[in-house]
């Protein structure tokens, strides 16, 4: 199996962050999608990688085995097990050539041959210790929602590696979101077990609400006359109107809490957050010639009483 810089293919370095990585991914994997390179092969092909980059250096303990192992770093447990520090490959190197390895034939192992050694090791039938198993590989996948869909608990149908996977998604769920679905990836090597579905939410909110959070922020408009004398108007949550009541001499930005009209919380049943909506004075428009006249005998009033 030759080498691949997965570091390389993400065009990131090995000091980049899970988010850097993350970010990287999003953005090469919407550029080499087959759907918008239809035919192209070689996009195609750069996509597969991609993602096989992605699955590896996006889990946090498969990063560490590839930055310590390379290309064998599935067998890092084997290694770790065999005492095989790669750090300390080439100062072993001479002591591995005087040994006997009667067990298995004798042989010095280089570098470069040490994963072919291992198979024969521990990978295939040989030398009495049997086939070892191996874990099969994490998947990646992106599934994008909106804001709507995310708020209510759903069920949704993905193909994954060739397999439709139906898969129910907890209300709340949110943008960046990593969810795990155990056993629904590679398969496994030898009676291993498979490896694991991570799937990222990207929410698209296309509403009139800002999320942050479990909380949502809204503005409402607020007409002159309820503002000052008071009153009742109704707002828009995401379970429909609710009625508040406008208190006299309401001033503009006034910021207002409906507890309970946020966004559901997580795999917490019948709890949300809150929403905050922010009054956004309306001045009427188009007046008739009596309400100038009454505007202006309130403005009189008004710089008489001051």
């Amino acid at each position: 199996m030759d080498y691949i810089d997965y570091y390389k293919t993400l065009e990131i370095t090995k000091a980049a962050t899970e988010a850097e990585i993350k970010k990287a991914y999003r953005k090469l994997a919407r550029k080499y999608h087959p759907d918008l390179n239809p035919n192209d092969k070689e996009a195609e092909k750069k996509f597969k990688e991609i993602n096989e980059a992605n699955e590896v250096l996006s889990n946090a303990e498969n990063r560490k085995k590839y930055d310590k192992y390379g290309k064998d770093w599935k067998h890092a447990d084997e290694f770790e097990k065999a005492g095989y520090n790669p750090n300390q490959q080439q100062q072993s190197r001479q002591q591995q050539n005087n040994q006997n390895y009667s067990d298995f034939g004798g042989g010095d192992f280089s570098g470069n041959d040490f994963s072919d050694f291992f198979n024969s090791m521990y990978g295939e039938a040989g030398s009495g210790r049997g086939q070892s198993k191996y874990r099969g590989q994490d998947f990646n996948a992106e599934l994008q929602l909106d804001l709507a869909t995310a708020y209510n608990t759903t069920k949704q149908n993905l193909t994954v590696n060739g397999k439709n996977i139906r898969i129910t998604i907890p209300a709340g769920v949110e943008n960046g979101q990593i969810i795990k679905i155990t056993g629904h990836g590679g398969p496994g090597a030898n009676g291993g077990p498979n490896g694991d579905l991570y799937i990222t939410f990207v929410i698209e909110n296309n509403s009139d609400f800002k999320r942050e959070g479990n909380n949502l922020y809204a503005d409402v408009n607020l007409d002159l006359y309820t503002a000052i004398l008071g009153g009742e108007i109704y707002v828009n949550t995401f379970d429909g109107k609710v009625k508040i009541k406008v208190p006299e001499e309401t001033q503009a930005e006034t910021k207002v809490k409906l507890k309970g009209k946020g966004f559901p919380i997580y795999k917490k049943d019948n709890q949300f957050g809150d929403l905050y909506i922010t009054y956004k004075l309306k001045t009427p428009t188009k007046l008739s010639l009596k309400e100038k006249e009454l505007f202006e005998e309130l403005a009189k009033l008004r710089h008489h009483e001051q």
